[in-house]
């Protein structure tokens, strides 16, 4: 069985090294599907709360919501990093309160305090995939990941392998200790 969440996400970015117009900064608004897929916890009979779902993949995908997104060999990006520093915001605005966790990566790098996310590859429906992939899979039994953007499209079918200690009563991951964060559930040893 799946449980299936979507995000929204607004973001900026350029198709670096492209002819034409993508070569340009520009805004998008994108759309992020992420199918998860489990056994049905049968004290709360679901596969996992769409919700919690929503808030272990948004912990890191809000990074990308309102960011910039560069390729790590843009040349735009130190004179974007020099604007910020000009104005003073090189190490985040105080107003800046829609801050994920900081997190490096083999695909990407996330500066929060700066709203900027520095990419391996040029951030295209595919590559968007790869990197949420890469940040989600060890936290859910990610089986299916749609992304959309403008008029491109993407999806990739992932095998699930982790086994999740799920909490009876609400369906949650316990954490490290054995206890449910959302109701305190802890696991009998």
């Amino acid at each position: 069985m799946r449980s299936i969440t979507t995000f929204d996400l607004q973001y900026a970015h350029r198709f670096y090294g492209f002819q034409g117009e993508a070569q340009y900064l520009h805004g998008h608004t994108g759309q992020l599907t992420i199918e998860v897929e489990d056994s049905i916890e049968a004290g709360v009979n679901m596969v996992y709360p769409c919700n919690e779902i929503q808030k272990v993949a948004w912990n890191m995908l809000r990074n990308f919501d309102h960011a910039l997104v560069l390729r790590e060999d843009d040349p735009l990006l130190p004179a974007v990093l020099d604007v910020y520093e000009k104005q003073g915001i090189r190490n985040g605005h105080p107003q800046n309160k829609m801050k994920g966790p900081a997190f490096k990566t083999e695909l990407a790098t996330a500066y929060p305090d700066y709203r900027l996310v520095v990419t391996k590859e040029t951030l295209t429906v595919e590559g968007m995939i790869k990197i949420v992939y890469d940040l989600l899979k060890d936290k859910l039994n990610i089986a299916k990941i749609s992304f959309t953007s403008g008029v491109n499209a993407a999806s990739a079918e992932f095998v699930t392998k982790n086994d999740i200690d799920r909490c009876p009563l609400c369906g949650v991951a316990l954490n490290e200790e054995g206890v449910c964060p959302k109701c305190g559930y802890r696991k009998k040893k």
